[in-house]
C-alpha cells in the first residue's frame, strides 16, 4: 500500500497498474495477486487506508461543543486532502453507505465511519439548538461534507508535483466557509429545503 500511494503521487491514476507496482517493488506481477485481485481492488485498499486516517484525525478532535467539533472535522478533512491529494482523489471514488445511490456499488465501510462522526455532532447541535431542529440531520451532514469537500477541491487547485501552494488570501478559507454554513444552519430551513427532506412545510 505504501508503494501504491507513492506511485499515485507521481503517476496519473489511469497510468497506475499492478505491473508497474510490481516493478517498483522488485517482484513479478503475479506475486501481487496474493494480496489484491486487480487494480480496482488495489485502489479500494488505498481508499480504505485513507478513510482510516481521516477517522483517526477526526477522533483526535477533542472539542465538546458540537459546532467546534464540526469545525475541527472540517479542518481534519481539508488537512488530509492537502497532505495527500492523490490518495484523497482515490478515496472519493467511494461513498458512505448512508448516502443512497442504488445504481452504483461503491460503498466503503471506512467511508461510512468517517461520515458518522460529523453526523453525531450534527444531531447534538440540533438538540442544543445550535443547528435549527427543523433541518433534516442527514441533509445537514451531507451539506457539511460537501462544504468541506468543496474547500479541499478549491485549495487543491494549487497542487503541483506533490506540493500544495495556497495563496495568502485563502489562508482562512476553511474557517470562513464552515462558519458561514453553520450560521445559515442556525436558522429554520427554507420551504424548499423542508419539502426536499420530506418534512412538513406548514408554518
Amino acid at each position: 500500500m505504501s508503494a501504491a500511494r507513492e506511485m499515485l503521487r507521481t503517476t496519473d491514476l489511469d497510468q497506475v497498474s499492478l505491473r508497474k507496482l510490481a516493478g517498483a517493488l522488485g517482484v513479478t506481477a503475479p506475486a501481487l495477486y496474493a494480496h489484491v485481485r486487480d487494480k480496482g481492488d488495489l485502489l479500494q485498499a488505498v481508499a480504505e487506508l485513507g478513510f482510516g486516517e481521516l477517522v483517526a484525525r477526526m477522533e483526535a478532535v477533542d472539542a465538546t461543543d458540537p459546532l467546534d467539533r464540526l469545525r475541527g472535522y472540517g479542518h481534519a478533512y481539508v488537512d488530509l486532502a492537502l497532505s495527500d491529494p492523490e490518495v484523497f482523489r482515490v478515496m472519493f471514488r467511494y461513498r458512505p453507505a448512508t448516502i443512497e445511490v442504488p445504481e452504483i456499488d461503491n460503498t466503503l465501510p471506512e467511508a461510512t465511519a468517517a461520515f458518522a462522526l460529523p453526523g453525531d455532532a450534527v444531531a447534538q447541535a440540533m438538540r442544543t439548538g445550535a443547528i435549527h431542529p427543523d433541518h433534516d440531520p442527514l441533509r445537514v451532514a451531507l451539506l457539511l461534507w460537501t462544504t468541506n469537500h468543496g474547500v479541499a477541491s478549491v485549495l487543491l487547485l494549487g497542487a503541483r508535483g506533490g506540493e500544495v501552494f495556497i495563496p495568502d488570501d485563502f489562508a482562512h478559507l476553511v474557517d470562513d466557509v464552515i462558519d458561514t454554513t453553520l450560521a445559515g444552519l442556525a436558522a429554520a430551513p427554507t420551504r424548499s429545503a423542508r419539502e426536499g427532506s420530506g418534512q412538513s412545510s406548514s408554518a
